[in-house]
């Protein structure tokens, strides 16, 4: 590391703010996961005004990056998986300071993958799978055949995403590499829709049967964490359960899995008078034969 570089991280990491700081350095085969740039220095922060604060620098003829993070949304990146590259800077970047430790602990859970981190995973995942999936096919029961497979794209790739978690790994960018080896029934539906030579309608109708069977498989491991929290109470109202500090993550996607739920039997709904006449609100449980 530059010493340049050095007088950089060494400033921050006076800080006592700082909780740690990792060094990437731009690896050949791996060009996408620094962004392009020659070294990433990834800032881990306890508090900031936003979340991520990035700037850019230029030495000698190269260019570094540093990505002033706070540990709130790292956390949130590792959950929902919407930040991919962070998972490489942690795995393969050099520590280069860490406060009581702290930087070390992530990059060991991260390697263990703990089963409660995972089952969080693996519900979002599920969540994002089932909205994918169902406006994929009501796109293709309308005739938009393009839209549709857009979405039916989309939904592999989280079913596939699924099933790495399920197997305890973290999935990666090149999660089609992780799946081929590990569920390669999931790696040949993919083939299959983008290598065809069947009409885009065919090949659709095919994707849709299959991926039924393969969601349905996994519906009650999918839905494990939702029922869990549920099973904490006699019956929710949907806007606590979006307010639930464990199912934030699920955002957008919750409602249509509470639906899916239901349509599977998994979930119930509670009905309870209003004022109003012939008008109810609508509460969720766990079904009974699941309590």
């Amino acid at each position: 590391m530059e010493d340049i570089l050095r007088s950089i991280y060494q400033e921050r990491a006076s800080h006592p703010n700082t909780i740690g700081v990792v060094a990437v350095e731009k690896r050949h085969k791996a060009l996408a996961a620094t962004d392009t740039f020659d070294v990433i220095l990834l800032i881990i922060v306890k508090e900031n005004m936003d979340p991520v604060f990035v700037k850019h620098y230029s030495y000698q003829d190269k260019k570094a990056a540093m990505h002033i993070v706070t540990e709130k949304q790292i956390h949130e990146w590792l959950l929902t998986g919407n930040n991919k590259k962070i998972f490489d800077w942690l795995y393969n970047g050099k520590i280069v300071f860490d406060r009581n430790e702290k930087i070390a602990e992530l990059k060991h859970e991260l390697k263990e993958f703990p089963f409660m981190g995972r089952k969080i995973k693996i519900g979002i995942e599920f969540a994002k799978l089932i909205r994918r999936y169902s406006d994929g096919k009501m796109l293709f029961d309308n005739l938009n055949y393009l839209d549709a497979y857009n979405y039916v794209v989309h939904s592999l790739h989280h079913l596939a995403r699924l099933a790495v978690i399920e197997n305890g790994f973290h999935p990666e960018v090149t999660v089609w590499h992780q799946v081929k080896q590990i569920e390669p029934e999931i790696y040949k539906l993919y083939e299959e829709l983008i290598c065809s030579e069947e009409t885009i309608e065919k090949r659709l109708e095919l994707l849709f049967l299959a991926s039924e069977f393969l969601i349905h498989k996994r519906t009650k491991i999918g839905s494990q964490h939702l029922v869990e929290v549920m099973e904490g109470a006699d019956y929710w109202a949907f806007s606590d359960l979006m307010s639930h500090p464990e199912l934030l993550p699920y955002s957008v996607d919750l409602g249509i899995l509470v639906e899916y739920l239901i349509e599977k039997k998994i979930l119930e709904v509670v009905n309870v008078e209003t004022k109003g006449q012939s008008i109810y609100h609508r509460y969720y449980k766990v079904a009974e034969k699941l309590s």
